[in-house]
Order: structure tokens, then C-alpha cells, then sequence
């Protein structure tokens, strides 16, 4: 099997070939790896399903321990596929608390962040 990342990959229903595109990809495919469902007023104004998350955007959180929690995105590790909400906190033994990594994919977002010029000009595009 080949090392490499290829772009001509399309889909395959072997697990091990999933797992290697997903850790081959560089990192302009991972930013669009890590998207969350829009909020359904979200959805009708921009025409969307779905779109990457950002830094900033307000989200829900969907499945899971943290089910229901609502919370601004602090953060985006694109190498993990993890994303960390500001209110999504565990206790570590030492009394420490420490932002939880969650699934891009449990999280709907409820209020996108424009500050992006780059952003506001694709969500302007798609608005027309």
C-alpha cells in the first residue's frame, strides 16, 4: 500500500483506508474535515448543510457526555480532529480543570463567527 496522500482517492469501504486518508491529508483537506451541521435558521439563510468550524463560533454539542452544553469554540486541532468548547470542562484527580476534546461532528452550530474576511466573502457567495 502506497504512503502516500492521493488525491484521486474517492472512497473505499476498507476502515484501514479510511484511517490513512484521514492521517495522510494535508492540512487544507483537514480544515474542511473538521465541519459541523448549521443550526436549521443557519441552514435556510446560507443555503448549507454544513460548514468547517472556526475559532468563535457558537456551538451545541449534540451526543455525548457534554449533550446540550452550549459554548464558543476556543479551539481547533486540526492534527487530532478535536475541537474545544470554552464551557466543555473535565476534573483531572488533581483538582485541575481541562478544556475536553470533542467530535467535530456531534456539534451544531448555532452563530458563525465573521471576523474572517475570507469567510464572510464565501458565506456572501453562497447567499446570491
Amino acid at each position: 500500500m502506497k504512503k502516500e496522500f492521493s488525491k484521486k482517492w474517492i472512497a473505499s469501504k476498507q476502515p484501514r483506508k479510511q484511517r490513512k486518508y484521514r492521517y495522510n491529508a494535508p492540512l487544507h483537506l483537514r480544515s474542511k474535515m473538521i465541519s459541523g451541521h448549521l443550526d436549521k435558521r443557519l441552514r435556510k439563510e446560507f443555503g448549507k448543510r454544513a460548514l468547517p468550524l472556526r475559532k468563535g463560533d457558537e456551538v451545541v454539542v449534540m451526543r455525548g457526555r457534554y449533550k446540550g452544553i452550549k459554548g464558543k469554540i476556543t479551539k481547533v486541532n486540526l492534527k487530532k480532529y478535536k475541537v474545544y468548547v470554552d464551557n466543555v470542562k473535565y476534573k483531572k484527580i488533581t483538582g485541575q480543570e481541562i478544556e475536553a476534546p470533542l467530535e467535530p461532528s456531534n456539534m451544531r452550530i448555532t452563530t458563525l463567527n465573521m471576523d474572517d474576511k475570507r469567510r464572510k466573502k464565501f458565506m456572501e457567495k453562497k447567499k446570491r
